[in-house]
């Protein structure tokens, strides 16, 4: 997930929180910070991981925000 996401220079993340939905929580989501040097919040990302019921096929999303919402990154694989 990392080499999907844009950081500048001295940003790094900062995990909030961790869910799992679906009936039997084939879904797995997490939530970041993106934190400047100041520890500003600048930023937000949601990485999506799925795990299908039938085939077991996993599928992975990744979108990352900046502040005002405007996503900078959306991407899957």
């Amino acid at each position: 997930m990392r080499d999907k996401i844009i950081l500048n220079a001295g940003e790094k993340l900062r995990h909030e929180r961790s869910r799992s939905k679906g009936t039997m929580g084939q879904t797995d989501i997490y939530t970041y910070s993106v934190i400047n040097e100041n520890d500003d919040v600048v930023g937000s990302v949601t990485h999506t991981d799925t795990t299908a019921l039938n085939g077991f096929k996993q599928t992975q999303s990744v979108i990352q925000k900046d502040a005002s919402g405007n996503v900078i990154v959306d991407e899957s694989w």
